[in-house]
């Protein structure tokens, strides 16, 4: 697994490889998480995410527009995601805690997931995708 910021001009450009899917989306997740809050999250809040969609790229949009969405409503940062996938719907169990501003205000604000340019794709090697998140 690897997660790398690609240049991008004016939002921030993720790339992950993964091995499985569930892996491919529990990275985005770290991304997003880092990306917003830095690397200082622990947990003991649980929340539990369910979703649905017509392919994996809807699928990881509509799941990394949630943890944004649950993380701003709830005020909480999240450390871990466990993420099962079974054809096109998702179950994650986010692990999390709520927001320090002394320990997670080091991050950039997310306004949301950008549509435009997400791609998965899947080889021999695993999976790779590429996402932005507009700041």
């Amino acid at each position: 697994m690897s997660i790398e910021e690609i240049p991008h001009t004016a939002d921030v450009k993720i790339r992950v490889h993964a091995k499985t899917r569930n892996e491919l989306f529990s990275e985005a997740f770290f991304a997003l998480m880092q990306v917003l809050y830095g690397t200082d999250r622990k947990g003991g809040e649980i929340r539990t995410v369910a979703l649905s969609a017509g392919d994996d790229e809807s699928l990881l949009w509509e799941f990394l527009s949630e943890v944004l969405f649950v993380s701003e409503v709830s005020n909480l940062v999240f450390s871990t995601a466990d993420v099962v996938i079974t054809g096109h719907s998702l179950v994650a169990r986010l692990d999390g805690e709520p927001f320090d501003r002394n320990r997670h205000s080091g991050g950039t604000e997310v306004k949301g997931i950008s549509y435009y340019g997400l791609a998965i794709s899947h080889d021999a090697n695993g999976y790779m995708l590429d996402v932005v998140f507009d700041v």
